[in-house]
C-alpha cells in the first residue's frame, strides 16, 4: 500500500495546501500556468512542502507530457536520454514536455550543463526542485534561464487542515473511528514537513489496534520515538547533530567531529552542506590562527562538488581532521562584529578628508585626497596617518588571538601603530 502522504497528494491547484504567495489567485505563477505561458522554473524550499506535488500538479493543469529525474541516482547518460525522449514527444505534440528534476542541487556541473542546451533550445521545460539556495548550488547559466520561486515550511493552520484532510478524505482513514483529540505533538514533530507530519499520523493510527483511535500528544510521542531514523536531515536532530559537528571542530576533538560527520553521512545528508559548513568554521573558529584552514576548507568544498560520494567522504574525513587540530581564534570573527556594532552606533560617519577619491577638479579644490600619504612611498611600506572617522580615532576592533602567528601580528601593529591601538 503507498504511504498516506501519496494517496492524499493533491492533484490540482485548488487541492495544494500552502504556498498561497506563489500560487494565490492573481499571483504570477498561477496566471503563467492559466495562460499556458510556463518558463523554466526552480522552487526553493525545506523537504514536504509541496514541490514535487506543485510540478504536478502543473504538467496535469496544462495537459503536458511529464518526464522525472531524481538528482541522487541520476546521471549524465539518463539526463540526455530523457531530453532526447522529450524531444521525441516534442516533434508530434505542440505541447512542450516538462522535465522534473528532483534535488536538482545535487546535480554536478557537468550534469546541470546536459540540461542547459534542452532549455536553452525549448526542448523541455525545467522544473528543479531543491532545498538548498540556488544560487550556490545550480550553474549560472542554467539559474539564469529560470524563474526561482521559494516556497515556505507549512504553517500551524496549513498543517491541521492536511491532518483533516487526511482523516476525512484518504481511503483507509477515512474508515476508522479516528478522535484527534490532540495535535501538538504531530505538529511539533513535523516541522512545516507535510510528508513527515502524514507519516507520523500515518504510524500514530496503525499502532492502534481498536476504534476509536484517540491520538494525544503522549500517544504520538511514545510511538515516534519508537520509530525515529538515527539522524533526521529535514528535523530537530539535524540541528543538533549540525551543532554538535562545528562544537567538536572547535572544541580540538577529531574523534567526536568525525562521529557526527559519520552519522550525518549515514542519514544522507548532503556533503556539500557539511562542507559548506566547515569553510565558515574556518574562518570563525580558526581565522589567522591557521590560515590555511581556509585554503584546506575551500579545496575541500570544490573537490567534494566535483567528486561526489561516496570518496568525498575520505576528503571531508581529512579536513575535519585538520581543522579540529588546528591552532583556534575567533579574532577574526570578533573584529567585524565589533565593526558592525560601531557602524550601527554612529551611522554613516564622513571619510577623512585624505582618504576620499578626488576625480574632479572641484573635490580637489576641496582638499580630497591632499594629505593622503602613499604608504610604498615610505621606509617598509608604511606611514602614520588616520584613516578612521575622527570620533573613531583609536578604536580598536581587531584583537589579534592568543597563538604564535597571530602574536607575529600583535607584534607587528605594535610596533606600527605604537599605543594609538593598545597592542
Amino acid at each position: 500500500m503507498q504511504p498516506l502522504a501519496e494517496r492524499i497528494r493533491p492533484k490540482t491547484l485548488d487541492q495544494y495546501v500552502g504556498q498561497s504567495h506563489i500560487i494565490g489567485e492573481g499571483s504570477a505563477l498561477r496566471n503563467a500556468i492559466k495562460q499556458n505561458l510556463l518558463p523554466s522554473l526552480i522552487l526553493w524550499g525545506p523537504p514536504g512542502v509541496g514541490k514535487t506535488s506543485l510540478a504536478l500538479i502543473i504538467a496535469t493543469a496544462l495537459n503536458r507530457p511529464f518526464h522525472m529525474l531524481s538528482a541522487i541516482n541520476s546521471g549524465v547518460k539518463d539526463v540526455r536520454e530523457v531530453i532526447e525522449k522529450a524531444g521525441d514527444v516534442h516533434l508530434f505534440n505542440q505541447q512542450k514536455p516538462i522535465l522534473f528534476i528532483d534535488e536538482i542541487h545535487r546535480f554536478s556541473k557537468s550534469q546541470q550543463d546536459s540540461l542547459l542546451g534542452a532549455v536553452e533550445r525549448g526542448v523541455v521545460t525545467l522544473i528543479g526542485a531543491t532545498t538548498e539556495n540556488p544560487s550556490f548550488e545550480v550553474i549560472p547559466a542554467l539559474l539564469s534561464r529560470c524563474q526561482v520561486y521559494v516556497l515556505k515550511a507549512l504553517e500551524e493552520k496549513e498543517l491541521m487542515d492536511l491532518l483533516h484532510n487526511a482523516i476525512t478524505g484518504d481511503e483507509f482513514l477515512s474508515k476508522k473511528q479516528i478522535d484527534l483529540q490532540q495535535c501538538e505533538a504531530l505538529i511539533r514533530v513535523s516541522g512545516g514537513d507535510a510528508r513527515k507530519l502524514l507519516n507520523a499520523l500515518e504510524i500514530t493510527v496503525n499502532s492502534v489496534q481498536t476504534e476509536p483511535v484517540v491520538i494525544t500528544n503522549d500517544l504520538v510521542l511514545s510511538v515516534i520515538q519508537q520509530n525515529l531514523a538515527l539522524y533526521d536531515k529535514s528535523g530537530e536532530q539535524h540541528y543538533d547533530i549540525i551543532s554538535a559537528f562545528i562544537k567538536s571542530i572547535r572544541g580540538s576533538d577529531p574523534n567526536a567531529a568525525l562521529y557526527y560527520m559519520a552519522r550525518m553521512l549515514k542519514g544522507g545528508e548532503d556533503p556539500l552542506f557539511i562542507a559548506r559548513r566547515m569553510l565558515i568554521l574556518a574562518s570563525e573558529d580558526i581565522g589567522n590562527a591557521n590560515p590555511n584552514a581556509l585554503l584546506m576548507a575551500s579545496t575541500c568544498f570544490n573537490a567534494v562538488t566535483v567528486i561526489g560520494m561516496p570518496e568525498s567522504r575520505i576528503i571531508l574525513s581529512q579536513c575535519v581532521t585538520y581543522l579540529a587540530c588546528s591552532a583556534k581564534s575567533n579574532a577574526s570573527y570578533m573584529a567585524i562584529e565589533d565593526a558592525l556594532a560601531a557602524v550601527d552606533k554612529t551611522g554613516d560617519l564622513p571619510v577623512p578628508l585624505q582618504l576620499r577619491n578626488a576625480p574632479t577638479k572641484l573635490m580637489k579644490e576641496l582638499n580630497y585626497g591632499k594629505e593622503y600619504k602613499y604608504a610604498h612611498s615610505f621606509e617598509n611600506n608604511f606611514a602614520e596617518q588616520e584613516f578612521l572617522p575622527d570620533v573613531l580615532s583609536g578604536s580598536k576592533y581587531y584583537d589579534p588571538g592568543n597563538n604564535p602567528r597571530e602574536e607575529e601580528q600583535r607584534v607587528l601593529l605594535r610596533k606600527l601603530w605604537k599605543d594609538k591601538y593598545g597592542y
